[in-house]
Parts: structure tokens; sequence; C-alpha cells
């Protein structure tokens, strides 16, 4: 039934994206300068998991690069990079230029000068889950180049408020794009377009239905689920069937949460299971507990920041807002 797994995977970029042409055309609109020898306007991407702003933004810049082979762009993803250093040696694998970089012994500013010495031609830079940054210098250096255009992808447009003010102030000129949840309609021609790619013959457009009902809006969920019920009707010689799908679900968003604690940097791994294990805590006996757990612990900005993104990924929930607020458990 599976004739291709990749189309059934959530990173997939397909050849054809449906309901989002209006996001796409601002966003090339946006980029056309970087694309005539130029530099483009910095654009944030934001909206909730799953609504297509990662798979957008890679679809546009491979065409681009299609049409144009001279167009430099790289997708660099801020939940594993998130250090300047991490960042700033990705740009520069971009482009082919890491030669003679040694990750333990090379400065960072030599990283920010090997940029700076490629920045003859137009370079377009995804920074997806930029609020994960810790060393937001990063941010900086790329707005300082000339040559870099920066596409921004967050959960939430409130994400530039986190940031230093010095780098606050430069990309509040930004151009945002809004991503809103996907309709069950929407995602049942997204499933559709995937199955077409993914699965061999047509599937039930009941199924297609119900997967998408069953998605709250979130696309990766969709895909998720649509894979594991392929490969366990395969197990089961049978068609994906409703009693497949029905078992599928649970699992899939299962598979989802666990694929997005593993996705958390060390920090947010010791918040997340003070929080679990307490079930409910009030910011400083968190930050207590949190700072008894490492020799290193991080400032309690980049704690909130981090909170947040935890928050806008349900691993946690919030209530309260300043003394009253508490951090508790989604597993309540």
């Amino acid at each position: 039934m599976i004739k291709n797994v990749r189309a059934l995977q959530e990173e997939f970029v397909p050849k054809e994206v449906v309901h989002r042409d209006s996001e796409i055309q601002v966003l090339a609109d946006n980029l056309e300068p970087a694309i005539e020898d130029g530099k483009g306007i910095d654009t944030i991407l934001h909206g909730p998991p799953g609504t297509g702003k990662t798979c957008i933004s890679r679809y546009l810049l491979e065409k681009l690069n299609q049409e144009n082979p001279e167009v430099r762009f790289h997708y660099i993803n801020c939940w594993k990079n998130y250090s300047r250093f991490k960042i700033l040696y990705e740009a520069l694998r971009g482009i082919g230029k890491t030669l003679n970089v040694h990750r333990q012994s090379t400065p960072t500013d030599m990283l920010y000068t090997k940029l700076e010495e490629n920045s003859e031609r137009p370079y377009i830079i995804i920074l997806d889950e930029f609020d994960q940054i810790d060393e937001e210098e990063a941010l900086y250096d790329f707005y300082s180049l000339p040559n870099i255009t920066m596409v921004l992808i967050a959960n939430h447009a409130t994400a530039l408020h986190g940031l230093e003010d010095r780098i606050r102030s430069r990309l509040m000129g930004s151009e945002r794009i809004e991503f809103k949840k996907y309709s069950s309609e929407q995602l049942e021609d997204i499933l559709k377009k995937r199955a077409e790619v993914g699965l061999e013959g047509k599937i039930d457009k009941k199924i297609l239905r119900k997967i998408a009902l069953s998605s709250e809006g979130d696309a990766r969920i969709a895909i998720s689920i649509l894979r594991s019920a392929a490969i366990k009707s395969r197990s089961e010689g049978s068609n994906i069937t409703r009693d497949i799908v029905n078992k599928c679900i649970p699992e899939a968003k299962k598979e989802k949460k666990q694929r997005d604690v593993e996705k958390l940097n060390k920090h947010q791994k010791i918040l997340y299971k003070i929080i679990n294990d307490e079930k409910d805590i009030k910011p400083r006996e968190l930050y207590e507990k949190y700072g008894e757990k490492t020799d290193k612990p991080k400032s309690e900005r980049s704690l909130r920041k981090y909170l947040k993104k935890m928050e806008h990924y349900n691993l946690i929930q919030t209530e309260g807002d300043g003394r009253w607020r508490k951090y508790m458990s989604a597993d309540r």
C-alpha cells in the first residue's frame, strides 16, 4: 500500500501545496529583491504548530532556486542549533564555507568574519523556531550583513517581544504573515495530496475526513495518523479502515508529543520533568528546583522563554498571572 514513505513524513516538501496561496505570494514578494541581487524584506511567519509555516517556506525557496540557481538559501532548525556558533556554522555550511572551521577551537567571531567575506551574493536564511535561540546576537549578525534576508518562523506573533531591545528594535519592521489553523476541509485536501504521492491506489474520502476531523487543525497530526494507519493496514494485510484509524489517532498524538519532548533542549527537559513530577508549581519554586539540578543555570528571562515555547506546543499548561501564575502538567 505504501509506495513512498517519505511523502508520509511531516518533513516532506511536496511539489504542490494547497490552501496557502496568499501566504506564498506575500513571502515571494518580500524575497523578490533578494532574487534580483539585493536584500529582501525580513519576514516573520507565525501561527500554531502544524499550520504549514516550515513547509511553505521551504517549498517556496526550492521553487525559487529551481528558477534561479544563483539564489542561495539555507534552512536552520533552531531547536538543534540554538547557540550563536551553531547558527553561524550552519549558515556557512549552507554556502560550502566550513573548510578549516573547527567546532572546538574556532572563535565564533571568526565565523561571522567568514560570512562577511562571502557577502557578494544574496543569501536567504530560514530560521525555524527562532525564539529557541539562546544567543540572540546571531540574529543581529544576520541583520547587519547586507546580503542576508531572514525568514523567521515562530508559533506566536509576540515572539519578538522576548528578544533583547537592540535586536527587537531592528526586527520590529519585519513583515508578518499569519498562518491560521487549517479547517478540516483543508486538511482533507492536504491528506489527499499526500496519499496520492505516498500510497498505492485510492483511499476512501470518508477515511480522510475522519483523520482530518481528529487532527485539531494540525497538519502534522493529520499526516502522522495517515502514516500510522498505512503502516498498520499493511501489517494487517488490509485497506485503511475506520477501525484502524481509530486505533491510530491516540498513537499518532502520543508519538507527536514524544517527538516534541525529544526536541527540547536540556534546560527545557529539566523544567518539563519538574513540572510533570510536581503536577503544578509556582514560578519561584520551579526556578529554585531547576537551579538545584544544573551547574550552569540559565537566566529567568531565558527560562520564561523556554516555558512559553513548551506552552505553545501543549507540553505544559499555565494558569494565572504574576504572583498567582502556576505551571502545570499537560497530562493532569
